[in-house]
């Protein structure tokens, strides 16, 4: 018996990206659909890489005016005051608060940043067709899209503090122009994950009669 590992499209078999489904695939050219939902069936995501970068890339873009422009605008009698995510944590250090500094700091700088560069990796890495540790960069993949939920820490805050505050008619707090820059980047980097096809990572390590089905 032979130590290789059979795959999927060593047997001729196809998932499909809507239900998961495993199918068997058949030769001929023409479209197959999945006998439980009926989306079309394909080897590979269509055009993943570059519907992934398009996604990724506007992401980048929208980054910067998202940790630049106000995430949030109080106005009171006292005045009124507009903040960035980065005043605020600095506001909450200050204050005491470290902890919940910390924590807005993480789920707002530093893991839509990590995200970023994650996904620039693993892209880049398919397009390369590297073998380099292709485990890790499953695994990669894998956290990347647990972790994306996590990311609207911000809107969830802005959205809670909007409602206590407007109730108690003490103040007007809005969400500023930061806040949808913001949930942009959230959205647009989850996008980017779902187009991504991790299946492509492990395709440079195909036998080549593997790549002929």
């Amino acid at each position: 018996m032979s130590d290789t590992p059979v795959t999927a499209a060593a047997s001729g078999l196809l998932s499909c990206h809507v239900c998961g489904l495993l199918s068997r695939g058949v030769h001929g050219g023409r479209t197959l659909h999945c006998p439980r939902c009926s989306a079309p069936l394909h080897v590979r995501k269509p055009n993943s890489v570059a519907r992934s970068w398009a996604f990724l890339i506007a992401a980048y873009i929208l980054y910067i005016p998202a940790n630049v422009l106000p995430i949030m605008e109080t106005s009171s009698l006292l005045g009124a005051q507009a903040d960035t995510i980065m005043s605020g944590i600095i506001y909450l250090w200050h204050s005491g608060s470290w902890d919940l500094a910390l924590v807005v700091f993480i789920a707002s700088i530093m893991v839509p940043l990590l995200k970023l560069i994650a996904l620039t990796l693993l892209l880049i890495s398919v397009q390369r067709r590297s073998i380099w540790q292709p485990m890790q960069r499953a695994k990669l993949y894998r956290v990347v899209e647990l972790v994306g939920r996590w990311s609207m820490l911000d809107i969830y805050v802005v959205a809670i503090l909007a409602a206590l505050v407007q109730i108690g008619a003490l103040a007007t707090i809005n969400a500023g122009p930061g806040a949808l820059a913001f949930g942009s980047v959230v959205v647009l980097t989850m996008f980017a994950a779902m187009e991504f096809d991790p299946r492509l990572i492990w395709d440079p390590l195909q036998t080549p009669q593997e790549r002929e089905i």
